[in-house]
């Protein structure tokens, strides 16, 4: 995968911090809820292979599947705290401090991807560039 280093390894590092509240929640509680605690491991393990995967480089279709897991995981919090899912319920930014580290990781890695993508279009649509 070509890009910018930085923004990579910052996007892997905020998907692995994603990986790591879902793991933590999923143990100490989570996994008892149904349906619920199974996404929430399923969320960690895929945080966390893609977050090395993207460390590592790779094809684009990576970043697609970060910003795939980052989406869906705000997507959850949102309908979580709205219309329920599968009869789970929270409110506001509880369990605290984990819902707001969460949101603030999955954002960064939503926005991480969204610069390196501008960036590396600015450098193909400009000539004489080094890639």
């Amino acid at each position: 995968m070509t890009g910018n280093l930085p923004m990579r390894l910052g996007t892997a590092a905020c998907l692995a911090v994603s990986g790591y509240v879902h793991a933590e929640l999923y143990v100490h509680g989570y996994r008892v809820i149904p349906f619920v605690g199974p996404a929430f491991l399923v969320q960690a393990g895929g945080s966390f292979a893609i977050a090395v995967l993207l460390a590592l480089g790779g094809p684009v279709l990576l970043r697609l599947a970060a910003a795939g897991l980052a989406l869906g995981a705000l997507g959850g919090f949102a309908v979580s705290r709205t219309v329920g899912l599968f009869g789970f319920t929270e409110h506001g930014l509880q369990p605290a401090p984990e819902a707001l580290v969460s949101l603030l990781a999955e954002a960064a890695v939503l926005v991480l991807l969204g610069v390196s993508h501008l960036l590396a279009r600015r450098r193909r649509e400009t000539p004489g560039a080094v890639a």
